[in-house]
């Protein structure tokens, strides 16, 4: 017993001081290829086999023959180790740079295409979460482009509709100031008008900027929908009386919700004020509120004949207007990008579908607890 001891002590001590003198040359190499650091793994764990075999056999006087032999033995093991090493080094290197090469690809713009043939586990994964990246850079970059195309659409529409009321504005202005104006009050009229449009329009590209900045803030309250449903209409029915059109408060139920009330009233005078310059004279606009199992229902009904369907997933994009709608006073495009902001900060969501004669916008939103 006493003899095995001291034979393992022999072979730790030399298997152990291999092992200090491998940490150290891997410390040194960690930046190099990883066929280095297996080809010094390797040769560690044989080094320390010899090590250790020639720490015992010194100890307990082995004759020369016999330490020979033991020594070819762990030479010829130590050349097969290292040819392993170095041929599995050769192969993970190898995959390693086409998987570099496929994610130059897809951070260059492209796509990523995984590299054909086997690979360690922990290359598989990494493939697949390069994968799934290139997919979410590939979703980002077409948001950015329809983003930056509705950027575009919209500079353009705001400078259109801004020039045509300045150019206004400063014919009437220039008329009253030469005294050739025929009747002074229509004019002050008018002016009032355009600049109140004018408001309008600054308005809403403060709110959109607010909630495209994320700073939109909320300040909720528990409100039922019928006060809030019966205040959007007093304030839709004189632009309803004026166009001729006739407003419905439809099945409006009196469900608590935790909403901004001053938000909320603006989202649905948007879609009111939407659904009536759409809708033809002795048509019909009804708003409904109702509770469903996916939460609270508000939803306006137009008689506008409806929305072609390749321009359904567009209506509520930033200046998005229909082909009817390109001059004033249709207005810039921006209410509907508003509502959809609003009520995605209330948690809820906005959505649009033709129904017969027309379309209905609703907005759903989570119930009060």
């Amino acid at each position: 017993m006493h003899a095995m001891l001291l034979i393992a002590l022999y072979a730790f001590a030399g298997a152990a001081a291999t092992g200090h003198a491998g940490a150290g040359v891997l410390r040194l190499i960690r930046r190099r290829s990883l066929t280095a650091s297996l080809a010094v793994v390797a040769a560690v764990g044989v080094v320390a086999m010899l090590a250790g075999t020639l720490a015992v056999a010194w100890a307990m006087f082995l004759s020369p023959h016999d330490l020979s032999v033991v020594t070819t033995v762990v030479a010829m093991a130590a050349v097969v180790s290292l040819a392993t090493a170095l041929m599995m080094g050769r192969w993970v290197v190898a995959r390693s740079r086409e998987l570099t090469d496929a994610a130059r690809s897809f951070g260059d713009g492209g796509a990523f295409a995984a590299p054909d043939g086997p690979a360690t586990a922990e290359l598989e994964s990494l493939s697949r979460e390069l994968a799934a990246t290139s997919a979410r850079l590939a979703d980002s970059r077409e948001r950015e482009r329809a983003l930056e195309a509705s950027r575009r659409e919209l500079v353009a529409w705001i400078s259109h509709d801004l020039r045509t009321p300045l150019a206004g504005l400063r014919a009437m202005a220039e008329a009253l100031e030469d005294g050739v104006a025929a009747d002074p009050d229509r004019y002050l009229k008018q002016i009032r008008a355009e600049v109140e449009r004018l408001n309008d329009m600054v308005g809403d590209l403060f709110e959109l900027s607010r909630i495209h900045a994320g700073t939109l803030s909320l300040s909720l309250a528990r409100i039922s929908l019928y006060d809030l449903v019966g205040d959007a209409l007093a304030g839709a029915d004189p632009l309803a009386r004026e166009h001729g059109v006739r407003l419905v408060g439809e099945r409006v139920e009196p469900v608590p919700v935790e909403v901004d009330g001053r938000e909320m009233s603006r989202v649905l005078g948007n879609l009111l004020v939407n659904a009536i310059r759409r809708t033809p004279a002795d048509g019909t606009v009804a708003i409904a509120a109702e509770r469903t199992d996916e939460g609270v229902v508000l939803s306006v009904t137009d008689g506008c004949g409806g929305i072609p369907e390749e321009d359904l997933p567009r209506v509520f994009d930033t200046g998005w207007r229909g082909t009817d709608a390109r001059t004033p006073p249709a207005g810039a495009g921006l209410g509907l990008a508003i509502v959809r902001g609003i009520v995605e900060a209330h948690r809820g969501r906005a959505a649009v579908r033709n129904i017969p004669g027309g379309c209905r916008f609703e907005v759903t939103l989570p119930t009060a607890r």
